[in-house]
């Protein structure tokens, strides 16, 4: 993270400059690149859990901490809120976004059909080296299967990013990947829960094996299949957050 501009650096420019009215452009250029890095390290924390669903986002304590004034954390703030990851709550401030139970059941159920789609375009699509490169990350989270869980979540994460990349498409990769963002906290709890990792290497193998096979219907009903979840166990995954997050709501 840049350190945030003196204030006697921007006075200094402003004199040297050679066309004056063009001198507070620079400290405007570097402020919305600074918010682009607070904004994409503040996703990073509320993808990976470490910024849970609800808790406040203390600008004094996020600017004290990456060392910025508050104009850009209130940039990033905004970007935040436009991809759905952060809430404006008025005079209370922003919050790490909180989905309910209906519109969760509903992003998950929208992600199987896409994830479906990228795994029937991967078996239509898919070089040789995609293919082999689906087949090498599936081998070590089966190696990972018992050992680490982080590294699990990790390694499962790229095992997708390859299915994504393996479709050769634009617009539905990237709509894939950013839904997926959008619900990565909520996936990584259902990814912990008892039996899922186990479950998760059989079906990841269907996935390979259709997409090997060149069987597109195949590839899309495997990969749909892998992300629905049953309304019973959303709820359950809700209320495991709801009892862990409590206090920050």
């Amino acid at each position: 993270m840049r350190k945030k501009i003196e204030p006697g650096a921007s006075e200094k420019a402003s004199v040297v400059a050679v066309k004056p009215p063009k001198a507070p452009k620079a400290p405007r250029e570097k402020a919305s690149t600074l918010a682009e890095e607070v904004q994409e390290t503040l996703a990073d924390l509320i993808v990976s859990g470490a910024l849970k669903p609800g808790a406040r986002l203390d600008e004094a304590a996020l600017a004290a901490r990456f060392q910025i004034s508050r104009t850009p954390l209130r940039e990033a703030f905004k970007g935040l809120a436009g991809s759905g990851l952060v809430e404006m709550r008025g005079q209370r401030g922003a919050f790490v976004a909180v989905i309910s139970l209906p519109v969760l059941i509903e992003m998950f159920q929208i992600m199987s059909v896409m994830e479906g789609l990228c795994a029937k375009h991967a078996a239509r699509r898919a070089t040789a080296v995609q293919r082999a490169q689906l087949r090498e990350i599936h081998d070590r989270l089966t190696e990972v299967l018992s050992s680490d869980h982080e590294q699990f979540y990790e390694v499962n994460r790229e095992f997708h990013d390859a299915l994504y990349a393996a479709s050769n498409t634009t617009y539905l990769a990237e709509q894939t990947r950013a839904l997926r963002r959008r619900v990565s906290i909520y996936r990584r709890h259902v990814t912990f829960q008892p039996g899922r990792m186990a479950a998760t290497i059989g079906e990841h193998l269907a996935i390979i094996d259709a997409i090997e096979r060149f069987d597109a219907e195949a590839a899309f009903a495997t990969a749909a299949d892998h992300v629905n979840l049953l309304q019973d166990d959303m709820v359950d995954l809700i209320a495991a957050i709801s009892a862990n997050h409590s206090d920050n709501t």
